[in-house]
């Protein structure tokens, strides 16, 4: 199949790199039935939708699950409408072991404290069945540790003027240890000059 330049940059448009990478090395493959917790418009869906991915899709903003409604039936409508729920993403409705990837990007590090943060993690992974992958891109201190301010907890202000919640390497190293899975890859971690860092999470549940 032959695909035109235009066509695939408009496919490609800010999915992010880090999946197209999952995908590309088959880690991520169309047979596994996909959830994007926390999906805002679907910038990520629109690839899955493509390449022929059962997906499912949550986020508390009713405007974007709609919005992710009308693209799955405009690219796959054979998917029924209850595949795209309005719901947190630490209290999903889907049942536990329903896929076989869970992928969240840039929706962690909005957590207020640990208590959500956790609650986030533990209900994701929760959804995952036996062998699952799960694909996290989240904001941390890893690589300008000293350039974040502390408001105390995991709360920090950036350079960018924004407030997240933020990770190290300990933390997610300690945090894979304790849900019983195994890294797929190493800990990656992308540092925007002087703004933020993007650190890409992935782990398989055993």
């Amino acid at each position: 199949m032959t695909i035109a330049p235009d066509d695939l940059f408009a496919l490609l448009d800010r999915v992010d790199i880090y999946l197209i990478d999952q995908l590309v090395r088959g880690q991520l493959t169309p047979d596994m039935r996909t959830l994007d917790a926390g999906c805002g418009g679907g910038r990520n869906l629109r690839l899955l939708l493509r390449l022929g991915f059962d997906v499912c899709a949550s986020d508390e903003d009713s405007r974007s699950v709609e919005s992710v409604r009308r693209l799955a039936n405009s690219i796959a409508p054979h998917l029924p409408s209850s595949n795209f729920r309005v719901e947190p993403v630490e209290r999903s409705t889907f049942d536990s072991g329903s896929f076989n990837a869970v992928v969240s990007s840039a929706v962690l590090h909005f957590a207020r404290d640990d208590d959500q943060f956790a609650a986030m993690v533990n209900e994701m992974w929760r959804l995952l069945r036996r062998g699952g992958l799960l694909f996290c891109r989240l904001a941390s201190t890893i690589g300008m540790e000293e350039r974040m301010q502390p408001l105390g907890g995991r709360r920090f202000a950036l350079p960018d003027g924004s407030e997240r919640y933020l990770v190290d390497e300990d933390t997610l190293l300690a945090l894979t240890k304790r849900l019983g899975g195994i890294l797929v890859d190493p800990l990656k971690t992308t540092v925007v000059q002087d703004q933020r860092c993007m650190t890409t999470w992935v782990v398989r549940k055993m």
